[in-house]
């Protein structure tokens, strides 16, 4: 059935909006340089355009800007290199092995440096397929770079003509997978649900939100127009993001025994009726993100305050005592999603704070990385022991072996897409470079079908055209959305250019597919045997970072349980980086599962731990909203050892994973609230079962630790 939300989130997002952008500015050079009688410079044109969109990635309009005039520049460079050494097989394997490591060894500096490396590496391939003279060189490079800053200026144009647009569009995508995220909450109170496979398709989609939490922080945060301006769509921008944050701090921070729920109340019809008020709750989240992505002015929210009453009134009649507390906790957090909702949806009417309520400049500047160009970081990675050179070795090798292997080749003119399908598919990682591997043979058998098909039954040259252009839109619309969707794009967009080039297209759909599949083995075979970089060798880092958010993030509940005034920037960065490392265990763990069973290590175990720490901040999560809350339990002189507890247990488990590394230290401060003469047993049992994790952590990172030592053993 076909999700027509799904299909509008879709056609007012970023990517198709770049997706038609980057046609245009690729296919006009073109078309005006061919109605001039100038095709050949058109393409130059268009290929400089088209290596230096790899680089023009989501972010503050400064670094994009930056990324791509280093692009221009590395591919001007590589450009006039490689057309120089074309003539000596020698010199170009030479420039190959150098370029491929060094282009791969700049990705130590973040990922827009990545992309402009595949840029740069991209033109050289391009270009390595002619000989041609020095002056040639020249000028051909000149109209390469020309093309790239076309490219560029006409990018940031299109930035300044709507500044906004792409942070509401990530915004209204950050909604949506939060809509989706409390959507599978929903599904743990319905009856027939496996809760395993429902936690699993959570922690997956943990990470999404968390990604698009990252893309919306940083275009809003590194953004100086919109931290600086009073205006009502930068300000409203801000506290809705700031809301959206805290709205799903609220979702994730509810956890419970679903299992022991339904066997308590299955002779009701509250859960049902939970789930489908959870469920329009989210349907209220997914209209807002649309709404805010599409532009829209206004949207249609969902009163559901009466249903939360009539839940109430229905739970306060069966109440006998203690028995009812969970049910009137998740009403409680229902309520506050709705009221977080609300907040949101204030977007629309330009009801907000004053901007200098939101925060300073100087605050949000600790939520985003600021990636420093610093030659250390190049030369301190310069070593086997670092992750970053063993990839750019293992690619400069692997390079090299399908240069040598396109040279030996006597059939077609095309083998340099070897090389090519080695660059693009060569990860860092073996499962990711699997998938890639999966993902691009998929693709191109199924684009080099629709591209045979389509040239086989069309001959005429308008439509061809038309279909060219259709072909680039999918591509880069799908370029940082889907792979495999996008190789099935690419794959008939450059087979009808070249056909209408002058290239016979049954031997290019033939050619293609043997080149790729060429690729794909050799890709394969580095990542396995060249300098393997096995996931569970990067786990137990991953562990480490989610034990010190963990404890972090503690910490901030220290001080509220104390009744010590917290400042809410630092409450928001502990929970900010506690959600990153959650979100890159996740993955971790997800990649390591996808490896050979013979390297993976503990995966068992490894998984408990996931689960673990994620019962763990949302437990502790949980905690932290409801002393947020008017008539919120008081401390009790008996809670602090517990807590003290907590934390000595996750110090005591973080020390065995990293020995060398200092441990995080909590200062507790004494109690600033008046204990309670009545105990709090809720409170009690709430830090109990944080305690009774903190526990099942320690094992579970210990039995991790022993099953590492018998397998290196």
């Amino acid at each position: 059935m076909v999700d027509g939300k799904k299909i509008q989130y879709f056609l007012f997002s970023q990517y198709l909006a770049d997706g038609v952008r980057v046609t245009l500015e690729i296919i006009l050079p073109v078309i005006i340089f061919s109605y001039l009688g100038d095709f050949h410079t058109g393409i130059l044109l268009a290929t400089g355009a088209f290596c230096v969109s790899i680089s023009d990635i989501p972010g503050p309009v400064k670094d994009k800007r930056n990324g791509m005039l280093y692009s221009i520049g590395f591919i001007g460079i590589m450009s006039v290199l490689t057309g120089l050494v074309n003539h000596s097989p020698w010199a170009l394997g030479l420039l190959l092995v150098s370029s491929s490591f060094f282009f791969t060894m700049i990705g130590v500096y973040g990922n827009r440096a990545a992309f402009v490396g595949a840029a740069a590496l991209l033109i050289m391939i391009i270009r390595m397929r002619e000989i041609e003279t020095v002056h040639t060189t020249c000028l051909e490079s000149a109209w390469i770079i020309a093309g790239g800053t076309w490219y560029m200026l006409v990018a940031i144009l299109f930035n300044q003509l709507s500044p906004n647009r792409p942070a509401q569009r990530a915004l209204g995508e950050t909604l949506h997978e939060t809509a989706t995220y409390l959507n599978l909450k929903a599904s743990m109170y319905e009856s027939g649900t496996d809760h395993e496979d429902i936690y699993k398709q959570l922690l997956t989609q943990q990470v999404r939100v968390n990604e698009k939490q990252d893309i919306t922080r940083e275009l809003l945060f590194k953004n100086r127009a919109i931290l600086r301006e009073s205006t009502r769509t930068g300000r409203m921008l801000m506290f809705s993001f700031v809301n959206a944050v805290d709205l799903f701090d609220q979702v994730n921070a509810t956890w419970y025994d679903y299992g022991k729920l339904k066997e308590k109340y299955s002779h009701t019809d509250l859960l049902p009726d939970i789930a489908a008020i959870i469920r329009r709750m989210a349907e209220a989240i997914d209209r807002a993100g649309l709404a805010i992505q599409s532009n829209r002015k206004e949207v249609t929210e969902y009163a559901w305050l009466p249903e939360l009453d009539n839940l109430k009134s229905r739970i306060d009649a069966m109440d006998d005592g203690s028995s009812s507390i969970i049910l009137k906790k998740i009403l409680v957090n229902l309520r506050q999603i709705g009221e977080m909702i609300q907040q949101i949806n204030l977007y629309f009417k330009g009801i907000g704070p004053k901007r200098h309520d939101l925060g300073t400049e100087q605050d949000f500047s600790k939520f985003v990385t600021h990636q420093v160009i610093n030659p250390l970081i190049f030369f301190n990675n310069l070593s086997i022991n670092s992750a970053a050179f063993r990839h750019a070795l293992r690619m400069s090798l692997t390079c090299l072996l399908a240069y040598l292997v396109a040279l030996s080749l006597s059939y077609g003119e095309h083998s340099y897409w070897i090389i090519l399908t080695v660059m693009i598919i060569l990860k860092p990682g073996f499962s990711l470079t699997r998938q890639r591997n999966i993902e691009r043979i998929t693709g191109t058998v199924a684009g080099g079908i629709i591209a045979f098909g389509l040239l086989w039954f069309i001959r005429d040259e308008t439509i061809l055209y038309a279909l060219v252009i259709f072909f680039m839109i999918g591509t880069y619309t799908f370029q940082r959305l889907n792979y495999i969707i996008m190789v099935v794009f690419i794959t008939p967009y450059l087979l009808i250019v070249l056909h209408l080039m002058g290239f016979d297209f049954i031997n290019l759909v033939t050619e293609r597919m043997i080149d790729t599949a060429i690729g794909f083995g050799l890709a394969y075979a580095a990542n396995h045997w060249l300098f393997p970089n096995w996931e569970s060798n990067q786990f137990r880092q991953h562990m480490t970072y989610v034990l010190r958010a963990n404890i972090s993030y503690l910490e901030q509940i220290a001080k509220q349980l104390t009744g010590v005034a917290i400042n809410p920037v630092a409450y928001r960065l502990a929970r900010k980086d506690l959600y990153v490392h959650m979100a890159n265990l996740s993955a971790a763990f997800h990649r390591m599962i996808t490896e050979p069973k013979s390297k993976q290590q503990a995966p068992k175990e490894s998984y408990q731990f996931v689960v673990l720490n994620q019962l763990l901040s949302a437990n502790v999560a949980s905690l932290a909203a409801e002393q947020m809350q008017p008539g919120k339990p008081q401390v009790q002189d008996a809670h602090i050892p517990i807590i003290r507890r907590i934390y000595r247990l996750l110090a005591d488990t973080l020390s065995k994973l990293d020995p060398l590394s200092g441990i995080p230290v909590i200062q507790f401060p004494e109690s600033a609230k008046k204990p309670q003469q009545v105990s709090d047993k809720h409170l009690s049992d709430q830090l109990e079962f944080i305690h009774k994790l903190a526990l099942d952590i320690r094992k579970t990172g210990e039995a991790i630790m022993q099953e590492n030592q018998t397998t290196n053993a």
